[in-house]
């Protein structure tokens, strides 16, 4: 007997499963504390989201290092009337100015007011201390709250303080909100596939488990100095729940079949789980390796979830592989009413849509993948719609947050963009030739500030005539970072929102460049030790990439005209190949690893008719409800999260019922034996003398 089957039948023992479920059970306990403190180690400021080795980036880590007031967030109180500020404005406008400075958090001087110059805005800039998140916020809430209506004249709280403000206050509500829908969106389907009462509780409570030991170990990495942020956790909840429900129903389905076969609810589940279980395990490998690649990133965000979608999807293997059959052997057969399935009744496995899909196929194959093909060649065209040149504080929002709406009126009566300056970090000597060569280049508005000055550093505020996201901003600060790079001995540095959006575009681009291809090389290695073949494999990952790219083209044409998002971030397009060819993959890793099966013992156009009707159920119910997980990230008010959640749906569904159902089974289908190539499937004939190993309760 191989180690697979003993480990099947030492999961699913009549004995050795009680073992099984009181382990998942303690486990529960411990992890479920560990894991409801994972949002209060989230790290959500600009950092954690950056390029790790970035210009951006390393002037946020010399004003936490050299400045004494670093973790200090300018909140900016804008006014604005339309007919232009009255006398009685202003002096309304004095008195709430006088209140801000009284606001617990508030650390230096609250500014003089700046009035516009064409009368009908004026603003002042209240320092707010940064440094424990949870107080910061509440000192905002306390600051906005203070902001009373002066009859008729409209106020916003806006800067890097209302911005970030309103970031934590959107990623304080994400955690909740994505697992009770993602909660109810997995009982929903798993309920209309089951058609069960009872049935769909199973694979809920496998997923919660693998959920809290993920979220729990994740908890532990963020206390040992891991970035975790909002983005990734919010991600990681998802996955986990999405992929550890599509390994569920691989294995459910595979243990209902086997129940028609086996007396014995135990030898069944023993067998179902030693043949999905290489299945199983080889797609969740592909997954964990691909996010693994994701370490090689230099932007923080998309480089720090690498490790934790590993882990989340780690968790959820040992849970579906574990928990979940010890749970379902536990339980008799009637949980599968109203449909249970009888030992010794026929599986009808050719009836049903999917056997006909599965004739269909083999009646026309060439015409059907070609037309396939042909229909993804359209979607990618749509890739022209992509704009992943990053997301500025005003296009991060799905809808305009308080903080946005402040940035807009500064825009229309300050010129330029005030509350999103240019930060030039320079040796203290050097200050006034940094502030010469600054001073001299096209787009500058207004004079060059020096804002604070300690340890042998300055900083300067440079504002810039046009907006902070805007192509014309990127050019300046490109001019401004050659301008300060060539005065001598300044070691200046150039940060802010503009460099940030242009370092995070730059480095992405090197990011896709140099991922893209690990991840390729690393799922096509997995493919052809899985599949002992090299044809099946490249033709797989072919099929993959398509898929991906005509996702994202179609993804990219509804962003802009459906959803109106003119921008995609940076990082998008590598979390959607990764998610995309990753999960993609498993699809066609279960398909054809039940072909490979069926082939050792009938030709292989027959295992491919086989292997299409059998799985095409399970493999559908599975795309639909890792679609439907992914889907509820675009409920979020992130545009980068609506962007990945919409594009993932599409991608699972268009893989689903396109790639997997019909181009790859034509396409094998058309090669025939010699999809197996170089093993000897492809030029033998297959036997039948491989009898299934028999299995014993524990």
């Amino acid at each position: 007997m191989g180690i697979g089957a003993r480990a099947s039948r030492l999961t699913t023992g009549k004995r050795t499963k009680w073992v099984v479920i009181a382990i998942w059970f303690v486990i529960f306990v411990i992890a479920s504390p560990l894991a409801g403190r994972l949002q209060g180690a989230e790290n959500n400021d600009a950092g954690s989201y950056l390029p790790h080795s970035a210009e951006s980036t390393r002037v946020l880590d010399t004003q936490k290092k050299s400045f004494p007031d670093a973790n200090v967030l300018d909140a900016v109180v804008v006014y604005e009337r339309a007919s232009g500020l009255t006398a009685a404005d202003r002096a309304a406008i004095d008195q709430q100015r006088a209140s801000a400075a009284k606001v617990p958090g508030v650390k230096g001087e609250v500014t003089a007011l700046v009035a516009s110059s064409d009368g009908a805005a004026a603003h002042f800039v209240v320092p707010l201390d940064a440094t424990d998140s949870k107080v910061f916020i509440d000192d905002v809430k306390l600051l906005r709250a203070q902001l009373k209506s002066i009859n008729g004249l409209t106020e916003h709280l806006t800067g890097p303080a209302g911005v970030q403000s309103d970031s934590n206050n959107v990623f304080a509500n994400i955690d909740g909100t994505l697992l009770y829908a993602t909660v109810l969106v997995v009982v929903l389907v798993l309920l209309i596939t089951y058609r069960s009462p009872l049935l769909w509780l199973v694979p809920v409570l496998g997923a919660a488990a693998a959920l809290e030991l993920a979220q729990a170990v994740v908890y532990g990495l963020a206390k040992a100095g891991m970035t975790v942020n909002g983005l990734s956790a919010g991600i990681l909840l998802v996955l986990v729940f999405g992929a550890g429900t599509d390994y569920a129903l691989l294995l459910v389905a595979r243990y209902r079949e086997e129940l028609h076969n086996h007396e014995d609810k135990h030898e069944a589940m023993a067998f179902a789980l030693h043949r999905a279980g290489p299945a199983i395990i080889a797609s969740s490998t592909t997954v964990v390796l691909s996010l693994l690649c994701l370490l090689a990133c230099q932007v923080e965000s998309t480089r720090g979830f690498g490790p934790i979608g590993a882990i989340g999807i780690v968790c959820s293997v040992a849970a579906m592989t574990t928990f979940l059959p010890a749970l379902l052997v536990a339980m008799p057969r009637g949980m599968f009413w109203p449909f249970v399935p009888r030992y010794g009744t026929p599986t009808r496995e050719d009836a049903g849509p999917w056997g006909a899909v599965a004739r269909r196929v083999g009646q026309q194959p060439r015409v059907i993948w070609v037309a396939g093909v042909v229909l993804l060649g359209v979607f990618c065209a749509g890739v022209v719609s992509l704009h992943a040149n990053g997301l500025s504080d005003k296009s991060q929002f799905v809808g305009k947050p308080e903080s946005i709406k402040g940035e807009e009126v500064i825009a229309r009566h300050f010129g330029g963009d005030a509350a999103s300056p240019l930060v030039v970090i320079a040796d203290q000597g050097s200050a006034p030739d940094v502030m010469k060569a600054v001073g001299a280049v096209p787009g500058i508005a207004g004079t060059p500030a020096i804002v604070e000055q300690a340890a042998g550093r300055v900083e300067i505020d440079v504002s810039l005539q046009d907006p902070a996201d805007s192509p014309a901003a990127q050019r300046t600060m490109r001019d401004v970072r050659r301008a300060v790079h060539a005065v001598p001995a300044a070691h200046a540095l150039v940060g802010g929102v503009t460099a940030v959006v242009y370092d995070t575009e730059r480095a992405s681009a090197a990011d896709n460049k140099l991922v893209i291809p690990i991840v390729l090389a690393v799922v096509l290695v997995v493919l052809v030790l899985l599949l002992r073949a090299v044809v099946a494999p490249v033709l797989l990952m072919a099929s993959v990439v398509l898929s991906f790219f005509a996702a994202l083209g179609a993804s990219s044409f509804g962003w802009w005209h459906i959803f109106g998002f003119h921008q995609a971030d940076a990082s998008s397009p590598l979390y959607l190949f990764v998610f995309l060819v990753a999960l993609g993959i498993d699809y066609n890793i279960f398909l054809m690893s039940r072909v490979r099966e069926e082939a050792l013992s009938m030709p292989t156009r027959d295992a491919i008719r086989k292997g299409v009707a059998v799985t095409g159920g399970v493999i559908s119910s599975a795309g639909v409800v890792l679609a439907a997980t992914f889907s509820v990230l675009a409920v979020l008010p992130l545009v980068t999260l609506v962007e990945i959640g919409s594009a993932v749906a599409f991608g699972v569904l268009l893989d689903t019922f396109v790639i997997r159902s019909v181009v790859v089974p034509a396409a094998a289908f058309d090669i025939g034996p010699r999809i197996w190539w170089p093993s000897r499937l492809a030029r033998e004939s297959p036997s039948a003398t491989s009898a299934p190993e028999e299995f014993v309760d524990a």
